[in-house]
């Protein structure tokens, strides 16, 4: 007879969230449960230096690693394939696997950490799959990006740099514009280059979390120093070749220090090189379940399990959390790296507390903190700060510092992240 007390637990998603959730739970509780990982890559790939890949500083070899070994040598099963279906009357996940055919997994427990769907098609003409502009937000975005990089190098032009209403990555965008401003710099190609940084943000450094303590002040300096015009409350209309359209947006100039910002509601600024990044959906498998809400990202309670299937978990950038602070042309709030592990350690450690009928422990989103490294080529500013999730007069910490030793420290970082997530000690720091 098969152990009643031996419980299958299966997870959606190979990166931050569910490499961490796996290995917690293979910690915790040994042989005593059945884990897999189910994934449509199979390679964890360190998203944060996919900044880098498109300058050459980085090659995908460099920044991932096969998941199937890695998680066997952990003791933990891994699928190559794609979440079609999740049935959570009959417990059941309806997969597309990589070598061809469907299969159903049953699971006792279930954890989504599936990651975002980069949803380009909300504005015409975005994205590198028959758009017009490159992404960073996979790894093959990032080498295709890098293709169009050394192109453009033979025929520089205006670049355009940002993400559009309702996004969320606006650190990844920081830092790629403030990357490709230094890769410039060390081709002798700056002067030929006007920049604009365009965003949704209602100031510079809102990152959608309303800001922290002189995050304003140090990134309009960013701005200035490095002669880059930044663009604010924008909404993308559509982009046609070489060409970004905006129902709105006020643009700021770096050498008007006290200039009146420039009304480009009805306007269009040119581009020979853009990266964009669009706003984030829940993946299809959820949103086509029915279980995500109108994004598709999954309402969990503060156990990060979901309100209405009691064995079903999220983790990551899968979960539903709603912004601290209003932002008029729709801002999204950061979910990736430290806060995704954070989040999966807890749904992991209520995952076993619920199946030896323990109390479950509660982590409020609102009680999430945050630690950022925001690289700048050879600068960069080491973020810190407790409760990102809640309007930045509530946080007790909020601390910036600028200089060389975060870019270091981000390189540095990258190895160890690298190391941690091969090897598994996800119990380190």
């Amino acid at each position: 007879m098969p152990d009643s007390k031996r419980k299958s637990i299966l997870i959606l998603g190979g990166s931050f969230a569910g490499l961490t959730a796996a290995y917690e739970l293979k910690r915790l509780a040994g042989e005593a449960h059945e884990i897999t990982v189910v994934d449509k890559n199979e390679h964890f790939v360190f998203i944060p230096s996919l900044i880098w890949v498109p300058f050459g500083w980085r090659t995908i070899e460099q920044i991932s690693f096969p998941l199937a070994p890695t998680l066997a040598a952990q003791g933990v099963r891994f699928l190559h394939a794609t979440a079609r279906w999740i049935d959570p009357a009959r417990q059941t996940v309806t997969i597309s696997q990589a070598n061809g055919g469907e299969r159903e997994l049953f699971y006792d427990y279930l954890l989504v950490a599936t990651g975002p769907h980069a949803d380009f098609a909300m504005v015409e003409g975005l994205g590198p799959d028959g758009g017009y502009t490159v992404s960073i937000c996979t790894a093959p975005h990032a080498i295709e990006a890098g293709r169009a990089w050394r192109e453009f190098l033979r025929e520089p032009g205006p670049v355009i740099v940002g993400a559009t209403q309702e996004a969320a990555c606006y650190g990844a965008a920081y830092e790629f514009v403030f990357n490709l401003e230094y890769a410039l710099r060390k081709v002798g190609l700056r002067d030929r280059v006007p920049i604009t940084y365009l965003t949704s943000e209602p100031f510079a450094g809102h990152f959608g979390i309303g800001g922290m303590k002189w995050a304003r002040e140090m990134t309009e300096w960013f701005f200035r120093h490095t002669g880059i015009d930044w663009v604010l409350d924008a909404v993308v209309e559509k982009v046609s070749p070489g060409m970004v359209h905006l129902r709105q947006g006020r643009l700021h100039r770096a050498a008007a220090k006290n200039g009146r910002p420039e009304d480009l509601s009805g306007g269009s600024l040119p581009f020979r090189y853009a990266m964009i990044i669009p706003r984030f959906l829940g993946v299809p498998v959820v949103r086509d379940s029915g279980l995500g809400n109108a994004r598709g990202f999954v309402v969990v309670d503060d156990y990060f399990r979901h309100l209405q299937h009691r064995n079903i978990y999220a983790a990551g950038v899968s979960v539903a959390v709603a912004p601290p602070e209003p932002c008029p042309s729709g801002c999204s709030v950061p979910k990736t790296g430290y806060i995704s592990e954070v989040m999966a350690k807890y749904a992991a450690r209520n995952i076993l507390a619920d199946i030896d009928g323990r109390p479950l422990v509660p982590k409020p989103a609102t009680e999430i903190d945050a630690k950022c490294l925001m690289d700048a080529g050879n600068q960069g500013i080491i973020m810190l700060t407790d409760r990102i999730y809640v309007p930045s007069r509530h946080r007790k910490t909020e601390l910036l510092i600028p200089g060389p030793w975060a870019h270091w420290a981000k390189v540095a970082f990258e190895k160890y992240a690298l190391w941690k997530m091969r090897t598994g000690r996800v119990a380190w720091p």
